[in-house]
């Protein structure tokens, strides 16, 4: 079975729109993944008596990477929106493959920015669980979402995806990428 059929373009709409509604989404993910389950997960830990961990110099290593991993998730939202006239989500898919910006290192930079965020936010909470949690939405996303979205992509555009795929990886940028 496939889930391809839940993918959708999203219908021509200004680029004001497609941010728009590209901001409402991620405050809703960055709510949910960066917010309430990083909370939740700390305050089981407290329920069963683990302490959170400190170390010198956590909180504002926990800060830089949720700023550094906030900036690259942002260029790779509005990358998405302008240049490929859609949203993140599969509902509202971009209409034009995004090679741009961010996606010139990697296939997955909103993945690897979102993985980063959340591990930044355990790092600032002292959290044992989230990095456990972002492990295990890093592989579900890789084995799960990740093939179903390239698919897709592959049935929307053909030998322009087929020809970036090959070009680009999935999560670490290849050294000739970065020149």
């Amino acid at each position: 079975m496939s889930f391809v059929p839940y993918f959708r373009q999203a219908r021509a709409a200004s680029t004001g729109w497609n941010l728009w509604k590209t901001f409402m989404q991620s405050l809703v993910f960055w709510g949910v993944f960066l917010l309430l389950l990083p909370v939740s997960l700390r305050w089981m830990e407290e329920l069963v008596g683990w302490p959170a961990f400190h170390f010198p110099g956590q909180l504002a290593a926990a800060i830089a990477l949720f700023v550094a991993a906030s900036v690259l998730n942002v260029w790779t939202a509005v990358t998405m929106a302008v240049v490929g006239r859609g949203t993140p989500l599969p509902t509202d898919c971009p209409r034009h493959l995004v090679v741009a910006g961010p996606y010139r290192w990697v296939r997955n930079p909103m993945a690897v920015a979102g993985l980063t965020q959340g591990l930044a936010v355990g790092l600032g909470l002292g959290s044992w669980w989230m990095p456990v949690a972002v492990l295990a939405g890093g592989l579900l996303w890789n084995y799960a979402v990740r093939p179903v979205e390239e698919e897709h992509l592959e049935q929307l555009f053909g030998d322009q995806y087929r020809e970036y795929r090959a070009r680009v990886n999935c999560w670490w940028p290849r050294c000739s990428a970065l020149r």
